[in-house]
């Protein structure tokens, strides 16, 4: 019987999401309740109806039969076949699939499918992931992905109680796990305006990135507004609608923080 799962949308020519052009599947459902959410309609794990004023226009192939529904459960053959259709732009930039979310650790057998699949085409994969979930659902994962992108948000474990839901003590273990194992990881950092982005936070990051010298990258990720629009389509509120972007001048200034020490340190992803 043919592996299922549940995504709500498929962006491709994604150029954010790891190494080259890519086609990045978000899976639907994430364990975490992060204050600054840029995808409000991932958090259900499982299809729902969102106001009319919401409704989210994906791929053909991906829409419910009932509109104003977000997401859709689709076989692993099925999205295979979708991503097997850009595997020219895969090979003419090194590029590959991103499998992002939500989590999409939460639906490890689906994730499993997806990547095996992946892996006999000889399509380069990735994993976008908060690192919140068993090592039991990460571990058989390592041989069939060559790349994580592991979102390190709050290093202070009762901050990141009250930003995101969730404590970040399997998180940082899982890290460290994935850097023992030898791990293709690549940091990221969304820097959300006065709760990511602080002195301390970010102190406190580059301490745990320069314990793990196989990490050797790290992405900085400026914060932005776009998710406004989606909780007003969505009929929902934005409780950070007052944070504005960051200026070039503090980007770089966040950079510096990072100078000195054997780290590829890029803003944006």
């Amino acid at each position: 019987m043919s592996q299922s799962g549940i995504i709500f949308d498929v962006k491709r020519f994604a150029v954010h999401d790891g190494p080259g052009i890519r086609t990045t599947v978000f899976f639907k459902g994430c364990p975490l309740n992060c204050q600054w959410c840029h995808n409000p309609e991932s958090r259900r794990h499982r299809p729902e109806a969102l106001p009319m004023n919401g409704y989210h226009r994906c791929a053909r192939w991906l829409r419910p039969d009932e509109p104003g529904v977000v997401g859709k459960e689709v076989t692993a053959e099925r999205c295979l076949s979708e991503i097997e259709k850009d595997v020219i732009f895969y090979d003419q930039s090194g590029g590959g699939v991103t499998f992002s979310g939500g989590e999409p650790l939460m639906q490890p057998a689906f994730l499993g499918a997806l990547l095996s699949g992946c892996r006999s085409r000889n399509i380069q994969t990735a994993i976008d992931t908060s690192g919140h979930a068993a090592w039991s659902d990460i571990e058989p994962l390592l041989p069939e992905t060559d790349l994580f992108l592991y979102d390190l948000k709050i290093v202070d474990d009762e901050q990141h109680r009250l930003r995101t839901g969730v404590s970040n003590d399997q998180i940082i273990e899982n890290l460290k796990r994935l850097h023992d194992a030898s791990a293709h990881v690549i940091i990221r950092v969304p820097l959300i305006p006065g709760i990511t982005d602080t002195t301390t936070n970010l102190t406190d990051i580059r301490s745990l990135v320069d314990s793990m010298d196989g990490v050797t990258d790290l992405h900085l990720l400026p914060y932005n507004t776009i998710a406004r629009d989606k909780y007003r389509r969505f009929g929902k509120t934005d409780p950070m609608d007052h944070l504005q972007k960051q200026t070039p001048d503090e980007l770089q200034a966040i950079r510096t923080l990072f100078s000195g020490h054997d780290l590829d340190v890029k803003i944006g992803g």
